[in-house]
């Protein structure tokens, strides 16, 4: 009994050592130790490397931006280095003529953190948009594996505030964008596996949250976008443009989609300011809204595959859902298997929500089921009568197809397996259009439809070349 508890208070004791060890091991470094200066004056890229380099050197551990402002060039992390940024700490970037692709650089490295409540602050208002072709990002995470960016703030981007390239293993908690600076200023570009973007707040001038696909010996895959709210002159979440190799099991859930705070760059109301070559009455009824809620894209080649979308509340958009299948280049890719459930939408536009494949190519097996989708109505006769141009190759936006489609509620072409539960179609006004317009749909499923009064009551639902219709409602 004595060498029994003597074996087992002895394991015990070995284990408490271990563990000890292991957090006396991990050492932190201050960049005011490495001759770092605050203020904002002076250039601080060689302290702060200094201070990333003896941290991975001695085996890892965390280097500590305290409270202050640190004009900085690019700086690269290192395997198992975590950068803390203390409240009140700012790394603020400053462009030099030294190659720079990002403010904070993770290449090719392992177990990699960027964590606090300090900031990323870029100078994207200071550069043209064609700044000798150099528009950095804020944060570039490249062919790295268990990275982790928590709380932090980043703003003011010169392009794309945060880019996420053929890395796997990366989770994206509690930040905060905001990048309204510039032309492309995007909020989180996602081509990589096993992702994890939760607890974020976005308010963006270009796409706010963008899975991509430009490798074409990889899939963007098993991703997961959660408890987010997220704003944008752009689009909101989007997949594409950018499919080569294309998406695959992807989650997204339990967000917030609403009007930006500001648009600078873009006045949708205005016809002349929208689009200076585009002179003609757009019918949006906000100078500040988003394009579409959801933009699920394969335009250049690749797959969609397996995507569910749940739990969706949003206004302040043009479009609420678009879904396109594309032959703008590469030969024509696929689109299938997507659930969206359990979304409310109130829009501010006649672009409608959208399905649309091309001629021969068809998205097949889309769910919509359980939504509310108001309009701001207002289509005339005329909106009711328009022939909608195929557009194969244009690029993917809402409007696309014109200012203007023939549905008030949901318009959808060239697509097979579409099933369409319990959804009600509200209009702000009497509008002349159907909630419905189904062109060229094989396997078509309708249930629990509910389309407003105030919309055309002659033919609610207009079907053209529908085949292999159950309709329950």
């Amino acid at each position: 009994m004595i060498d029994h508890l003597i074996k087992k208070y002895t394991i015990l004791i070995v284990i408490f050592l271990v563990a000890g060890a292991g957090t006396i091991k991990a050492q932190t470094y201050n960049i005011l130790d490495f001759k770092a200066v605050p203020g904002g004056k002076v250039l601080n890229t060689t302290a702060i490397q200094k201070a990333i380099d003896k941290c991975a050197a001695n085996s890892g551990g965390t280097v500590l931006v305290p409270a202050g402002t640190f004009l900085t060039g690019m700086i690269r992390l290192k395997n198992n280095v975590e950068l803390h940024l203390s409240p009140g700490a700012v790394l603020q970037s400053a462009i030099t003529d030294k190659p720079y692709v990002s403010l904070v650089l993770i290449d090719d490295a392992v177990n990699v953190s960027v964590t606090g409540t300090g900031a990323l602050l870029g100078d994207g208002k200071k550069y043209d948009i064609n700044y000798n072709g150099l528009r950095p990002y804020l944060l570039f995470a490249k062919g790295s594996k268990r990275v982790k960016i928590e709380n932090i703030k980043l703003s003011q981007p010169s392009m794309w505030t945060m880019r996420l390239y053929r890395c796997e293993g990366v989770v994206v908690t509690g930040i905060d964008i905001y990048a309204h600076a510039n032309f492309n200023n995007d909020g989180i570009d996602i081509d990589s596996k096993d992702v994890i973007i939760s607890g974020c707040t976005i308010d963006s001038g270009d796409d706010a949250i963008c899975l991509k696909s430009e490798d074409p010996t990889r899939l963007c895959e098993n991703i997961t976008i959660t408890n987010c709210v997220i704003a944008s002159t752009c689009n909101f979440i989007k997949m594409g443009t950018g499919s080569v190799s294309g998406f695959k099991n992807i989650t997204i859930s339990n967000c917030v989609l609403k009007k930006p705070a500001e648009s600078p760059l873009h006045n949708w109301k205005d016809p002349n300011g929208a689009f200076a070559s585009d002179k003609q009455d757009h019918f949006i009824t906000d100078a500040i809204t988003g394009l579409s809620g959801i933009a699920l894209e394969v335009v250049d080649g690749g797959t969609m595959d397996q995507v569910s979308i749940s739990n969706i509340s949003m206004t302040g958009v043009q479009t609420p859902i678009f879904i396109r299948l594309g032959s703008r280049s590469n030969p024509t890719g696929s689109l299938k298997n997507v659930m969206i459930s359990n979304v409310t939408a109130t829009s501010s536009s006649r672009m409608c929500s959208i399905i649309s494949g091309v001629p021969g190519f068809y998205i097949e097996n889309i769910t919509l089921r359980d939504m509310i989708m108001t309009s701001p109505g207002g289509g005339t006769a005329e909106n009711a009568a328009r022939i909608v141009p195929e557009n194969q190759t244009g690029y993917p936006e809402n409007r696309m197809f014109g200012w203007s489609l023939p549905a008030y509620g949901l318009y959808v072409r060239h697509a097979k397996g579409i099933v369409l539960d319990n959804i009600r179609f509200n209009l702000q006004s009497k509008d002349s259009r159907s909630a419905l317009w189904l062109e060229d749909v094989k396997e078509l499923s309708t249930n629990r439809l509910k389309p407003d009064i105030m919309g055309s009551s002659e033919n609610w639902m207009k079907l053209v070349n529908v085949t292999d219709h159950n309709k329950n409602n």
